[in-house]
C-alpha cells in the first residue's frame, strides 16, 4: 500500500525559518573569529537551548528559569538574523560581538544544565483535616440531645370546664344616705306601724336595688 505524501505548509515555513537562522548565526560565528566545526556549532548550541526552555514551559507549566532561557536563545538567534542585515560590517566586527561569542558556549552550558536538573515546581499538597476536629460516628450519636416526647393529638376534644361562679358584687352605702335613709324609715313606721320595706326605701331614695339592699341590711 502507497502513502500519499502530504506537504504541510507550517513545516516547510519552520524548516526554511530554522536553516537560515542557523546560516546567520554561522556567519556571525565565523565574523566573529570562529572558523571551521566551531563556527557550526554555534547555532546547533543556540538552537538547542531554545528548544530545550521551550519543551521546559510546555511540560512544567510556566517558570522563571525557563522563561529567562528562553528569552536568551531568542535574543541570541534574533540578534544573529538582525546583525547579518548589514546593521554589523561583519568584516571588522566590534570588540563587544567578539566577547559576546567567545562567552556564549559558557552560558549555553549552564542554562542547559539548569534546565535538565532543576526540579520542576509542584504543586503543594492539600491539607489534611486534623485528627482532633474529627468526630467518630458512635461519640456523636452518643452526645446528641434526647428527642422531644411525640405529642398525640386526641381525636375528641378535651372536655371544657365549668365556667367559674361571679363574685357577689359587694355595694357599699355612704353614710350620709344611710342617716338620711334611717330618717325615711322612722317616719314610715310612726305613720303606717310598720317597717320600710325594700321597694318602698328605693322609691324614696331614688337608688339602685343593691343600693337599696345594701341600706336596708344596714337598717335592719
Amino acid at each position: 500500500m502507497r502513502h500519499s505524501i502530504r506537504i504541510d505548509a507550517v513545516l516547510v515555513q519552520a524548516v526554511i525559518a530554522g536553516a537560515l537562522s542557523f546560516a546567520h548565526l554561522h556567519d556571525l560565528a565565523a565574523a566573529a573569529g570562529q572558523t571551521g566545526w566551531k563556527a557550526w556549532a554555534y547555532p546547533v548550541s543556540v538552537d538547542l537551548l531554545l528548544v530545550a526552555a521551550w519543551r521546559r514551559l510546555r511540560n512544567d507549566g510556566p517558570s522563571r528559569l525557563a522563561w529567562c532561557w528562553f528569552l536568551i536563545a531568542l535574543v541570541a538567534s534574533l540578534g544573529a538574523n538582525v546583525a547579518t542585515a548589514g546593521f554589523l560590517d561583519l568584516a571588522h566586527p566590534p570588540a563587544w560581538l567578539r566577547f559576546g561569542i567567545a562567552g556564549w558556549p559558557a552560558l549555553a552550558f549552564l542554562g542547559g544544565t539548569l534546565l535538565a536538573h532543576s526540579p520542576a515546581a509542584t504543586a503543594a499538597p492539600a491539607p489534611q483535616p486534623e485528627t482532633d476536629d474529627v468526630v467518630p460516628a458512635e461519640l456523636a450519636a452518643a452526645t446528641e440531645p434526647p428527642s422531644e416526647p411525640e405529642v398525640i393529638e386526641l381525636s375528641e376534644p378535651a372536655p371544657a370546664l365549668p365556667a367559674p361562679l361571679p363574685e357577689p358584687i359587694t355595694v357599699s352605702a355612704p353614710a350620709p344616705l344611710v342617716a338620711h335613709a334611717r330618717k325615711l324609715a322612722d317616719a314610715h313606721r310612726a305613720a303606717t306601724g310598720n317597717p320600710i320595706d325594700t321597694e318602698t326605701l328605693r322609691a324614696r331614695l331614688g337608688v339602685p336595688a343593691p343600693m337599696a339592699d345594701a341600706i336596708a341590711a344596714q337598717l335592719a
